[in-house]
């Protein structure tokens, strides 16, 4: 019995097309400066997320509503690890500049 839906190339053109757009449009708002910094920086956030929520879908396969437990507790786990990670870089790479300063 399969619980996992069929993916398509209907579903594969979605992803691909979603995730070249959210990879473009990143690049051009850093190359014209459209927007004030604060602002561009926080849309290239959330063109990462989306992208990242896209590669989860369209190409992983992994949906919420067919995905088991341990799957969505393992996926929950790996993104507070990164975010662990992420975070802990940031602030070294912080304290480092404040010391130099």
């Amino acid at each position: 019995m399969n619980h996992y839906p069929e993916s398509t190339l209907r579903d594969y053109l979605t992803g691909l097309v979603l995730a070249a757009a959210l990879t473009i449009a990143p690049f051009w708002l850093v190359i014209t400066h459209p927007l004030k910094s604060g602002a561009t920086f926080a849309l290239l956030a959330v063109c990462a997320l989306v992208q990242l929520l896209v590669h989860l879908r369209f190409f992983l396969h992994l949906r919420i509503s067919h995905m088991d437990r341990i799957w969505l507790g393992a996926l929950l786990f790996a993104g507070v690890l990164i975010l662990i990670m992420v975070g802990g870089s940031l602030w070294i790479m912080w304290d480092l500049n404040m010391r130099m300063v």
